[in-house]
């Protein structure tokens, strides 16, 4: 039961971190340390609500699906196609990022500057395309390898640079930027398609479902919120959009690594949606899968369209917002219309729907137009 348990606790955690990591403390230096910890611990609990949510989803249905096949089943086809919509959106955006970070992150290792992120951001792309056209296996290693590296260069963090911190950099508070990193925050924290897979992993030992995404989520917090703490601390209003440029070469390969292991995981599960839901041919789904991104990455990158912290915090109120409403719409409808007696059942009212969906709909619109 442990081992599910933990299982169970690594699949979220590994979910959940990834490139985001690497921009939050940039826009923490805009808004601030304390802020920014605010909005992690709020974005976390609301969160919170929504995987449980989605996990009352996966046990009041005797069926295994994805998220896109629950919103099928209690929303229509039409729920189903705004549902893989968010999840799309909201992969390209994680891909197109990870191009980004680590063509900053070569660029800057060779060079000492980031002036040539775009050649090395293609190249990656390149050898990505590759490795996913020959197809990845063994992708959970991957995953609890970047958990693992992630858990280490946090504590060598710490070991390294703790002295150093200045705590004047962690006190001030620029108000009028409070909500700045609100929509890397969502993004980082957006791990919705995990809760089915856990749904998998933990068999018959069901009743641990609400504990792995309790637990599973503040740890996820807490590694943002140290993470944060110790890049202000020591940069401050320097703080450069990837973060661990400022933390030295270990730290930079640490990051690239981290990306290598998420850019496989995203791609693949990427091609498999195309191939499985769209029925689409291996030829064509890998190219929406590995091209597009590229040429999307140079276009935005040439015409400085967005920025690397820019196009997480859109995908994460876009693909994090559009998702959360469906799960409220779709639990509301699994309560009444599901198969099985849930292990857990979490409150879901009308009221609770309007003013979800009313935070969801202010940050898409916050985001895109502040």
């Amino acid at each position: 039961m442990k081992n599910k348990f933990f299982t169970g606790i690594s699949i979220l955690i590994g979910t959940c971190i990834g490139a985001g990591i690497l921009a939050i403390p940039h826009l923490a230096s805009q808004s601030g340390f304390f802020p920014t910890l605010f909005l992690i611990f709020i974005l976390t609990a609301l969160m919170i609500l929504i995987n449980l949510y989605i996990g009352e989803i996966t046990l009041r249905t005797n069926e295994k699906h994805q998220l896109s096949g629950y919103a099928e089943k209690y929303l229509g086809r039409n729920g189903k196609i705004l549902m893989e919509f968010a999840a799309i959106f909201g992969i390209f955006s994680a891909v197109i990022a990870y191009l980004y970070g680590f063509g900053e992150s070569i660029s800057f290792l060779i060079y000492g500057n980031t002036g040539s992120f775009i050649l090395f951001g293609c190249l990656f792309g390149i050898l990505m395309s590759a490795l996913i056209w020959r197809g990845i296996h063994g992708l959970k290693k991957i995953e609890k390898i970047n958990v693992s590296l992630i858990i280490f260069a946090l504590a060598l963090l710490f070991i390294i640079f703790l002295k150093k911190i200045d705590f004047s950099n962690l006190s001030y508070i620029y108000s009028k930027n409070f909500f700045v990193p609100f929509g890397v925050i969502l993004f980082s924290l957006l791990c919705f398609s995990a809760i089915p897979e856990i749904n998998f992993a933990i068999g018959k030992d069901k009743k641990s479902m609400k504990k792995i995404i309790i637990v599973g989520m503040l740890a996820v917090a807490m590694v943002y919120s140290l993470f944060t703490f110790v890049v202000i601390g020591l940069n401050g209003l320097n703080t450069p959009e990837i973060a661990t440029l400022s933390l030295g070469i270990i730290f930079v390969i640490f990051g690239i690594l981290t990306m290598f292991g998420a850019y496989v995981a995203l791609g693949n599960a990427l091609e498999q949606t195309f191939i499985s839901d769209n029925k689409f041919s291996k030829v064509k789904s890998w190219f929406l899968s590995s091209i597009i991104p590229i040429i999307l990455f140079v276009l935005i990158s040439y015409f400085n369209i967005f920025s690397f912290s820019k196009i997480l915090s859109i995908g994460g109120v876009i693909s994090g917002g559009l998702t959360g409403i469906l799960v409220l719409l779709t639990l509301k409808k699994a309560k009444k219309e599901g198969n099985r007696k849930p292990e857990y059942s979490i409150l879901l009212n009308w009221f609770l729907i309007i003013l979800l969906s009313l935070i969801f709909i202010g940050a898409i619109l916050f985001e895109l137009f502040y």
